[in-house]
């Protein structure tokens, strides 16, 4: 059956300005301060399309012009070993990994590939290069969809994150891998792909200003809400740069708005992994604007963690419509997990649920045992665990290629030196 794009506007959130998509808008050019641009839907009723494939059975809530091949959607389930363990009547588990046995076929075993097929669905522009930034789950989700799509992309990831580029099969060459040199990190990452994209040949992806983006991770809350029947009491979930949890909250607002599974807001509870504590160290100083952060002493701080997918020292916190606004709307709250709470629960959860998972989804799993212990959630409280990456286990079992970096370049080069060598690739 044929596509027909997603209807849509998109509002300034600061100030509520409607305006129209230009094809790639990130922003309101209008606008008077930093604000996150959210998309309005033509359809207000959440409808799940069943003749659609994978991710695209919510494309009633994505801004897409297309669908891509591959997808799949996040999958939700009661749980009862973890429910049991953590004293919870009503705790709903949704995943985004591999562990076919309950539908979850996510084949970089990451929550990050619902970012990439809503955004790659967004794009038509058949002259541009897509640029996107990452740390590991997210490169690796792109390299993948884009690779089935042959969808030209550079990714820039630290070189000491090029370990978490493997895949089942060799990737199409129009993925292009770029690192910033050994002891770089996402930062550096990040400013390789600004400087790539002041040629005119690169369209940055845009992170969390995309709507594309955001209203992808949104589907796991709807996956969620289509299992329960209604809007959970909680959400927890581990952030780097709280994208997910700002997309979860903004389709918490459209599902108010479609009136059939409640009014409440969820509590947005986000986690982080200690000593990189950005954001937790920002909400618990009870200020929008983030706290100082050394560049070197932040660095030292990655090299600690387990989780480095969470360890962003640019996220989306302080802007309206930002992560901030989410935890402040909701009455939500931030809590930590240590390298040792995150082996613990990534040992419990295999345990008790029957699969492996990721560091930072473990860590999500902390603050949910550290809520319990505070009282912040109830025993008969509808909560919902979003655990965004796991099954690699299994995943690795049937074998695995390393896609190994095309460039190595230092961030600190000029941009049209950067842009010269990178072109070169193509």
């Amino acid at each position: 059956m044929s596509f027909k794009p997603t209807s849509y506007k998109l509002m300034n959130v600061a100030d509520g300005h409607i305006l129209e998509d230009a094809g790639w808008t990130l922003a309101d050019p209008a606008s008077q301060g930093p604000s996150l641009v959210r998309a309005v839907y033509e359809n207000k009723k959440f409808s799940p399309d069943p003749e659609l494939d994978g991710l695209y059975r919510y494309a009633c809530w994505l801004p897409i012009k297309r669908t891509l091949k591959n997808s799949c959607a996040p999958v939700t389930y009661r749980s009862k070993g973890l429910a049991k363990h953590l004293g919870l009547d009503n705790l709903y588990i949704t995943f985004s990994g591999w562990h076919p046995e309950i539908g979850a076929t996510f084949r970089t075993c990451s929550f990050k590939e619902t970012e990439a097929y809503s955004v790659c669905a967004r794009l038509d522009a058949k002259d541009k290069v897509l640029v996107v930034q990452s740390a590991g789950n997210t490169a690796r989700a792109f390299a993948q969809v884009c690779s089935d799509n042959n969808i030209p992309i550079v990714i820039c990831i630290p070189f000491d994150c090029r370990y978490e580029m493997w895949f089942s099969e060799p990737l199409n060459p129009c993925v292009k891998l770029i690192a910033a040199p050994a002891g770089c990190d996402y930062f550096d990452a990040i400013s390789l792909g600004e400087k790539l994209c002041k040629d005119s040949r690169y369209l940055a992806e845009g992170g969390a200003k995309n709507v594309a983006r955001r209203d992808g991770m949104g589907t796991t809350l709807l996956s969620a809400v289509e299992a329960i029947g209604r809007i959970p009491d909680a959400y927890f979930q581990a952030v780097g740069s709280g994208t997910g949890a700002i997309a979860a909250w903004e389709n918490n607002q459209r599902l108010i708005e479609d009136g059939r599974f409640g009014s409440n807001k969820m509590k947005i509870f986000v986690a982080q992994n200690a000593p990189f504590t950005l954001m937790y160290d920002t909400w618990k100083a009870g200020q929008r604007a983030l706290v100082d952060l050394d560049p070197e002493e932040g660095r030292r701080q990655v090299e600690i963690i387990l989780a480095k997918v969470l360890s962003n020292r640019k996220p989306p916190f302080s802007l309206a419509g930002g992560l901030y606004d989410a935890m402040k709307d909701s009455g939500g709250d931030a809590f930590l997990a240590d390298n040792s709470q995150i082996r613990y629960w990534i040992a419990k959860f295999q345990e008790l649920e029957g699969y492996d998972i990721l560091p930072a989804p473990a860590c999500a799993v902390q603050a949910l045992a550290t809520a319990i212990e505070e009282g912040k959630v109830k025993k008969d409280d509808v909560v919902m665990l979003n655990i965004t990456g796991g099954g690699v286990e299994a995943a690795k079992e049937r074998g695995i290629v390393i896609k190994e970096p095309d460039l190595v370049l230092s961030p600190d080069l000029p941009a049209e030196e950067i842009v010269a060598k990178v072109n070169a690739l193509f």
